[in-house]
């Protein structure tokens, strides 16, 4: 199992909760859609398990890292394979009624390559669920991103390989935003004593142990300074909407 970094959101960490609700949402609009042979690129911590199996006939989750072995064997209907993609090797072409695949895209240097291999996995009229940090509310440089997209981006990305794009976004109430404005301060006191602008000079590797003990740090002094905003946001607080440049997340739906 991989050790827990800011990276890898999940609800043992009260200072993911902004985050962690988010997700949550993702999956569960995913649950309200899928059904058949389903795949999931990026089990995470595996929380989305219990939330899409009993959706499907057949749920395959691939990850890189293996999660907490009762996750997996909570329900019959769960085949985890430990590997990396692209490709999707071992999975045959037009076996899918679904793929999902929440903020991993952002990951992956061959991108175009991931999301032409969904489409061969998937059969003729399924859907891929996707979601990815939108760029223009990223409050700060990412090195664990290879890239992140505006929704014009992801659009011409998803439609090169499938029939059809709906843009759909995560918003956010009043309430996340005070949450989102209090952590682009923190973000920006943090970012004052980077004076040389290392985070846009440096390579991605060299930036991102740092990136991430600091992200923890905020995250949890914002949950100090703040805990009943920090752990009372949940899933209602989302919605899922039209995208929009305001949006948190872009989440496309892409038939093929």
């Amino acid at each position: 199992m991989k050790p827990q970094t800011a990276e890898r959101v999940s609800q043992r960490d009260a200072s993911d909760n902004y985050v962690f609700q988010r997700s949550l949402l993702a999956y569960h609009y995913a649950a309200s859609q899928v059904s058949g042979r389903v795949l999931e690129i990026g089990t995470g911590s595996g929380y989305g398990i219990e939330i899409i199996a009993p959706t499907a006939a057949h749920f395959l989750t691939i990850d890189k890292h293996r999660p907490d072995e009762s996750l997996l064997t909570a329900q019959s209907n769960v085949e985890f394979r430990q590997q990396t993609v692209p490709p999707l090797a071992g999975i045959a072409s037009e076996s899918l009624d679904y793929v999902i695949s929440f903020q991993v895209i952002e990951h992956i240097k061959q991108d175009d390559a991931f999301v032409a291999e969904v489409s061969r996995v998937l059969r003729k009229g399924g859907k891929f669920i996707v979601s990815t940090p939108n760029a223009p509310m990223s409050l700060t440089r990412n090195p664990w991103h290879v890239r992140e997209y505006t929704a014009q981006q992801f659009d011409r990305l998803l439609a090169g390989h499938f029939e059809s794009v709906e843009q759909l976004g995560v918003a956010g109430n009043d309430k996340v935003w005070e949450y989102y404005e209090k952590n682009r301060q923190g973000v920006e006191r943090i970012a004052r004593w980077d004076i040389f602008d290392f985070q846009h000079r440096l390579p991605r590797w060299m930036l991102q142990i740092p990136y991430d003990l600091l992200n923890r740090l905020n995250r949890r002094k914002l949950l100090s300074q703040n805990t009943e905003l920090t752990t009372g946001i949940t899933m209602a607080d989302y919605a899922v909407v039209p995208v929009t440049e305001r949006c948190f997340d872009l989440l496309y739906v892409a038939t093929k």
